[in-house]
């Protein structure tokens, strides 16, 4: 018992102790977190200590300022990074935040330090950057010529930055600079050159740090990069140059001073410098000077050609071009060349005579007098002895050709030789009349030599005289009685045959009969001689005394004495010809020379040997290729041009030359003819410039290439030979030195210059020129130009791939118009001759709600070429068609030589498309016209309903119906009034559509006919509220348009198959069939368990069918036969009658009756027409009889018909009247006089008004009869016709006088 108290005691202490629940302590003080760690990961742990022995659940929190950047679990105390991490400069990277840990009865707090260790990630910046440097070429080695500096934000070794050149651009310049891996110190290790070496460089300079430890524990090493551009800075130190040497140029003599001649240009190597250029010519000189400032050489003072005679007409000059200011050396730069200036001649010169000594090398004297010898009676063409005299006309070629002729007394006893010279030529007179020169007559002859320039018409001639001494001979000569003695013989006579016998007599008598004959010259020997005593001439060799050879020998028959003084007499023996030779041209070939556009005029000539008619020639031209160019005088041989020559419109194969082929044609029976070659050459001269092939030239080369071949220039000219169509070019501006051209002659024709970069020149794209804009020269001999504008793109070299820069998602509104950007995409190159090319390869769309992107149906984004994203003018953006796109774009730059162009992987931007309250709700289309049976529509029925949506979503797309106006057309009084609480809208959803269902708010009123219009309208509930509205048109169906229908069915058959009876209704009227009830019939036809169905047969136009049109439209149908025969369809009315047995007997006996009653209306003609209800003797005829009768008809039918139908025994006949008539019954009206009776009763006699229904699918006939009390008697009228009126009006006097009729049935049916 003891022991068990003592337990109980144990557990109560215990319990109690346990009861006690104590504080719980944070033990943790301070956290170490590196800085990289991940957002997420594990930071720290909050430790605490619980004495409790159970201890209770505990709870984290934390609090501070920065406790944003972690996240703790509030049941395990485990902290993570919930925001990146950063070192702070303020803090170091050393803070506080709170802890609170709870547990279910205390709270306690407690401030920790969180120590961020630093992480290595951070790049070294650049400050200052980019460097922009100017370095002079001539920069001393090792010289510092700038500083980088990069700072990093990181602690220890991770702050250490070193400096290295990556990259330089041009890539030697790497040789040329070093930097210090310390301190960012750039100096200079090799020499610049700013004309031989690049002008500009560009380094990319890399500072790294010195590396940290990361997240994950790998050592990372963080990098920065900067470019340094140097421009090289020109100095003075090279001399200048002439551009295009060598220069060459010609002036014409005397031309007037100051006319320019030349310009030469000089430029100065040092480009950078661009000095200005001074001209000047070096040594003596007097004739030409050129101006110091522009290098324009002119005249300086006259110029006779004639007085350079010992420099080769021309003149060279040196001259020498320097620079303004001093060079680098302290002198001033200059450069010398030679120009070269050919004097052109003039025709300023006179011919003049000299007086040459007898040696060739005796100088001649200018003379005007002269002395010479000759003995009398010289014969004709013997030049005077002892006279040296000289024509000289210092002019040079066309203008050095002068006349020379004689004057004076005694002109006519001699002649001058040559009568034409150029330039230089010696003069002879010689005897041209021997009995002039007569030593007894006068012992001296006087004349005087004219010289005469044709083409100076100022001073044009010389005189000369020349003074002859006439030396005296033994004249008491044999003397013949004729001086001349014309002696015919025929030719090849035989040897020995006597010609003629002529002596002569000498007054010295010693001489008679001593007188010795003899013929000169000796070569007449071989064809005759003379008796050396008789003086008789015979013939020595007969086959030499042909006429064809020779035709007259002219030997001269001397006498001399015994003195040996002689005697002559000429001779002229004249061979008798036979007509034997053909024509034979003087020359083998004709050669003439002719400038093109000049005339020719050459005389061909041919001799006949035979005589007259048979010697008389006709000249004409063989037809060739250019034989149309030219005519010959057919008598006198003259060949000339009829028209201008060109030589460049002859054939290249011709090479100038026109070869023709002239005929000379005798006049002989059978006419002789030959043919020879007239060779004409046409002169080309330089009458063509030269031409560039094109207008321009564009050329791009790449920078850093020396000697690269850069383009092409071709260039014709139209002359023809070499002297006129040879071209050099040349680059006269714009080339700035760096650029050469070199001529090479191009095939087939013309000349091709290369342009080549300077061997000694590196084009540098960097540079300020990037383009040069040249100007090329082509220049002929003849200094005739043209010249052509040369473009040269210098291209840069560029081998990196774009990269794009991440770019976060765009929102665009749905609707934006804004013109400008709505972003940009951007990307990087590291090349610095980049040109960038965005390109849009695709656009995705997710469109209608889907979860993956698909095709856009429309771009509503374009991308320029720069990056920007602008919206397409062609499309509007629609948040109802799609509600984001991505757009993946390519980026290409134009300008990447090696490598691939694009970026390695595309670029994509996600544009999210934000819908605004843009669209007003839209009705669907409905049919807007309702119809209402007014009798069956109960307080809220829907009548009409509505349905829209919104394109919107959310909030925007919400839509709320209501009717804003009613309105109610009368018909009969036709009027239109408001009226209100009639009708309301009560709005639905289904799915994604809205629907307005239009219910009454009252009951119709069943007897009005009219419409309503009513105006509903739809509305969004979220601003902007936009609204839009609809009209609807309900028309309603008073009960005078209800129909009954008797069935032979029970109700409860007939409301079982209510829905196929009005499918049936539906079919053969084409309206919408509206059940009101379905009742039993009246007392009459409840015992045969006949039901009555009330129906309204609406058309969709708002129109219905009353009793008579739907019997006529049913009748007509083929579903009349399964609502008979299925359905027991009996009748339909208006009014319900009361279907009674007939008996035949009482048939038979109604039918005598009938028969009577119209041969007595026949007979009396009291009744023109019988006024009888067709309605009702129609529906009174329907009994079974009646229907007995049609089913034993001829046509076989059976079975019920519905009555009022033409389908009985004969189409179109009249059920009750369709019988045979008796013979024996028929009084005859039918032959007497009755035609016009039958005639008047024809119902297509009358013009009756016939108006088709507008809206009925099955038209109805309906005629408008006249009203016989509001007008006069219709004659035309049919007796039927005014029966149912009659009957209409007894029904119901209100009721217009409107009734439908079947119109295939008339009054001549009975």
């Amino acid at each position: 018992m003891e022991g068990c108290l003592l337990l109980l005691c144990l557990v109560s202490l215990f319990a109690g102790a346990q009861s006690r629940n104590q504080t719980p302590s944070i033990t943790t003080d301070y956290a170490q977190v590196k800085e990289d760690t991940p957002t997420n990961e594990f930071a720290f742990q909050i430790e605490t200590y619980d004495p409790d022995l159970v201890p209770n659940p505990l709870t984290y929190m934390i609090t501070g300022p920065k406790a944003s950047y972690f996240r703790v679990d509030p049941n395990t105390g485990t902290v993570t990074v919930r925001n990146p991490l950063e070192r702070d400069d303020d803090d170091k990277g050393v803070f506080s935040i709170g802890v609170v840990v709870s547990d279910a009865d205390y709270t306690v707090n407690k401030d920790i330090q969180i120590i961020i260790t630093d992480a290595n990630d951070n790049r070294p910046i650049f400050e200052n950057a980019p460097y922009n440097e100017n370095v002079k070429e001539n920069t001393a080695l090792d010289t510092v010529l700038f500083q980088v500096s990069a700072k990093d934000a990181d602690a220890g070794l991770a702050a250490v930055v070193r400096y290295s050149i990556d990259e330089a651009s041009p890539s030697d310049g790497l040789t040329h600079f070093l930097i210090n891996e310390n301190n960012g110190e750039v100096k200079l290790t090799k020499k610049l050159s700013f004309t031989s070496l690049s002008t500009f460089y560009q380094l990319r300079i890399k500072a790294t740090d010195g590396g940290g430890p990361a997240y994950n524990g790998d050592t990372v090493y963080q990098s920065n990069t900067a470019f340094a551009f140097i421009t090289v800075v020109d100095i003075p130190d090279l001399d200048p140059q002439f551009l295009s040497t060598p220069y060459a140029t010609a002036v014409n003599e005397h031309s007037p001073v100051g006319q320019s001649v030349f310009k030469v240009r000089a430029i100065d190597q040092d480009t950078g410098i661009n000095d200005a250029i001074t001209y000047s010519i070096e040594g003596t000189n007097d004739l030409f000077e050129i101006a110091a400032s522009d290098g324009i050489i002119s005249v300086k003072s006259d110029i006779d050609r004639e007085a350079l005679l010992d420099i080769n007409f021309g003149v060279v000059l040196e001259v020498t071009a320097t620079e303004v200011n001093p060079s680098v050396l302290g002198t001033q730069a200059h450069t010398t060349t030679e120009v070269r200036i050919t004097i052109g001649d003039i025709n300023d010169n006179k011919p003049k005579f000299y007086s040459c000594g007898v040696n060739p090398s005796d100088p001649c004297v200018e003379a005007s007098s002269f002395t010479a010898n000759i003995f009398e009676h010289s014969s004709m063409g013997v030049p005077v002895n002892v006279l040296n005299i000289k024509a000289n006309d210092l002019d040079q070629g066309e203008n050095g050709t002068f006349e020379l002729s004689l004057a004076g007394l005694d002109k006519d006893a001699f002649s001058v030789s040559p009568q034409i010279a150029d330039s230089e030529s010696l003069v002879q007179i010689m005897v041209k009349n021997s009995q002039d020169v007569d030593y007894e007559t006068k012992t001296s002859m006087v004349v005087q030599i004219i010289a005469k320039d044709p083409s100076n018409t100022v001073d044009c001639c010389s005189t000369a005289t020349v003074t002859i001494q006439i030396k005296d001979i033994n004249d008491n000569s044999p003397t013949f009685p004729h001086e001349t003695y014309n002696i015919k013989v025929d030719e090849h006579s035989a040897n020995g045959t006597t010609v003629d016998t002529i002596t002569a007599t000498d007054p010295d008598t010693m001489d008679v009969g001593n007188i010795r004959y003899r013929l000169l010259p000796d070569s007449i020997l071989k064809y005759f001689d003379v008796n050396a005593t008789t003086g008789r001439i015979f013939v020595t060799n007969s086959k030499l005394i042909d006429r064809e050879v020779i035709s007259l020998h002219s030997p001269t028959l001397q006498a001399r004495d015994q003195a040996n003084n002689t005697g002559t007499t000429v001779l002229e023996i004249a061979l008798t010809d036979i007509n034997d030779q053909t024509p034979q041209f003087n020359r083998e070939s004709y050669v003439d020379y002719v400038k093109e556009g000049s005339n020719l005029r050459i005389q061909v000539q041919a001799t006949d040997g035979d005589e007259s008619p048979n010697s008389e020639i006709e000249y004409g031209i063989v037809t060739s290729d250019y034989s149309a160019n030219f005519t010959i005088d057919p008598t006198t041989g003259w060949l000339e041009n009829n028209g201008p020559l060109d030589r460049e419109a002859m054939q290249d194969k011709d090479n100038g030359q026109v070869k023709l082929n002239v005929t000379a044609t005798d006049k002989g029976s059978p006419p002789l003819s030959t043919w020879g070659p007239v060779v004409i050459n046409v002169e080309d001269i330089n009458d063509n410039i030269p031409k560039f092939r094109k207008t321009s030239y564009t050329f791009s080369v790449e920078e850093g290439k020396k000697a690269e071949f850069v383009g092409s220039v071709q260039a014709v000219d139209l002359d023809q030979t070499i002297d006129h169509n040879r071209i050099s070019f040349s680059i006269v501006s714009g080339s700035f030195g760096q650029f050469i051209i070199r001529t090479f002659k191009d095939k087939p024709d013309g000349y091709i210059g290369n342009i080549t970069v300077d061997p000694d020149i590196e084009l540098d794209y960097e540079s300020s020129v990037k383009t040069f804009s040249l100007k090329a020269e082509a220049t002929d001999l003849g200094s005739m130009k043209d010249t052509v504008t040369v473009e040269v793109i210098v291209l840069d070299v560029n081998d990196e791939r774009p990269q794009f820069k991440p770019i976060g998602p765009l929102l665009v509104k749905e609707n934006t118009t804004i013109t400008e950007a709505v972003g940009n995409i951007e990307a990087v190159d590291l090349d610095s001759n980049h040109s960038l090319v965005y390109q849009l390869v695709s656009s995705r769309c997710r469109c209608n709600g889907s979860l993956s992107l698909g095709p856009c149906s429309e771009d509503w984004f374009n991308l320029e070429t720069t990056g920007e994203i602008m919206l397409s003018e062609d499309f509007v953006i629609d948040y109802e068609m799609c509600e984001q796109v991505e757009l993946e774009v390519q980026v290409v730059d134009e300008f990447t030589q090696k490598g691939e162009n694009n970026s390695a992987t595309p670029g994509r931007i996600v544009i999210n498309i934000e819908d605004i309250n843009d669209n007003a709700p839209a009705f669907d289309t409905i049919d807007s016209l309702y119809v209402v049976v007014s009798e069956s529509a109960s307080v809220g029925s829907v009548i009409a309903s509505v349905t829209a949506t919104d394109r919107d979503s959310g909030k925007n797309r919400l839509i709320t119906f209501s009717i804003t106006s009613v309105q109610f057309r009368d018909d009969v009084n036709n009027k239109t009034t408001n009226v209100d609480r009639v009708f309301r809208v009560v709005t639905t959803q289904e799915d994604d559509k809205y629907v307005g269902n239009i219910q009454n708010d009252e009951a119709l009123n069943i007897d009005v006919k009219g419409k309503y219009l009513v105006t509903v309208g739809a509305t969004n509930t979220e601003e902007p509220k936009l609204f839009s509205e609809t009209k609807l048109e309900i028309f309603t169906v008073d009960r005078s348009l209800k129909v009954q229908l008797l069935f032979s069915k029970t109700v409860e058959e007939v409301k079982a198959a209510q829905s196929q009876i009005v499918l049936l209704l539906t079919a053969a009227t084409q309206t919408k069939v509206e059940v009101v009830r379905a009742e039993p019939g009246s007392p009459e036809t409840r015992a045969a368990g006949d039901t009555v169905m009330e129906v309204y047969f609406v058309n969709a136009n708002g129109t219905a069918l009353d009793s008579d049109s739907a019997e006529t439209i049913l009748s007509k149908s083929d579903e009349r036969f399964k609502l008979q025969i299925e359905y027991g369809l009996k009748y339909i009315g208006g009014t319900v009658v009361t279907e009674k047995q007939v008996d035949p007997v009482l048939f038979v006996l109604l039918g005598l009756v009938a028969g009577l009653i119209i041969v007595l209306a026949v007979m009396t003609t009291s009744l023109v027409c019988t006024r009888r209800s067709y309605r009702t003797k129609l529906k009174a005829a329907k009994a079974m009889n009646s229907a007995a009768k049609v089913v034993t008809g001829g046509d076989g039918k059976s079975g019920p018909v519905v009555p009022g139908t033409n389908k009985y025994t004969m189409e179109g006949a009249n059920p009750v009247l369709n019988l045979n008539i008796d013979t024996a019954t028929d009084l005859g009206f039918d032959e007497e006089g009755s035609n016009a009776d039958r005639v008047s009763l024809n119902s297509l006699d009358c013009n009756m008004d016939i108006v088709m229904s507008d809206r009925d699918t099955m038209p109805m006939m309906m005629i408008q009869e006249e009203d016989e009390e509001g007008g006069a008697h219709n004659p035309c009228s049919e007796p039927l016709g005014e029966a149912l009126a009659q009957h209409g009006r007894k029904k119901d006097n209100d009721s217009p006088s409107l009734t439908f009729a079947n119109p295939s049935l008339s009054t001549t049916d009975l």
